[in-house]
């Protein structure tokens, strides 16, 4: 009888504690990572007001550093847009990507790992890369993306409907 009473207790504050991220599906996840110099950077520093995309990638994935370059010579397009691109590989990894790209000029463009928490990952159900969604100025979700529908065309369309 009292573990059936830890139990359910347990149960009903994992449900406690989990359900306001259920709830806040379709809102942009409460992710943080850290960045190519260190520092930590959490879902609430994107700036509300404009869309908000959220890219998650490997730095080793040539899908995702086609859609890198892609963006990058194409982000007078998306200036009024914030990035957050997202990985799980060593912050290591994250400095090579975000020196490579030259990606420090690019204000609206937020680099960094959420290592082996996998918080993200793990709320998108993330298969394959790169995975994309957009977010519009309220943080609430417009489409998701999965590896083969990343289309910045398709995401600039969108974004200007918003």
């Amino acid at each position: 009888m009292k573990n059936n009473i830890i139990n359910t207790f347990l149960l009903f504050t994992g449900l406690i504690v989990v359900s306001p991220v259920l709830a806040q599906s379709n809102k942009i996840p409460p992710f943080q990572m850290m960045q190519a110099d260190g520092k930590i950077f959490k879902a609430q520093y994107l700036p509300l007001g404009k869309p908000i995309v959220i890219i998650y990638f490997s730095p080793d994935c040539e899908e995702c550093q086609k859609l890198t370059k892609e963006l990058l010579e194409r982000i007078e397009e998306f200036k009024n847009v914030s990035f957050a691109m997202i990985t799980y590989q060593p912050v290591e990894m994250v400095a090579q990507y975000f020196t490579k790209n030259n990606l420090g000029k690019y204000p609206n463009i937020y680099v960094g790992t959420e290592g082996s928490s996998l918080f993200v990952r793990n709320y998108y159900d993330i298969m394959l890369f790169p995975f994309m969604t957009l977010y519009n100025k309220n943080g609430d979700l417009v489409v998701k993306y999965t590896s083969k529908q990343v289309s910045l065309d398709d995401l600039l369309m969108r974004i200007n409907k918003l």
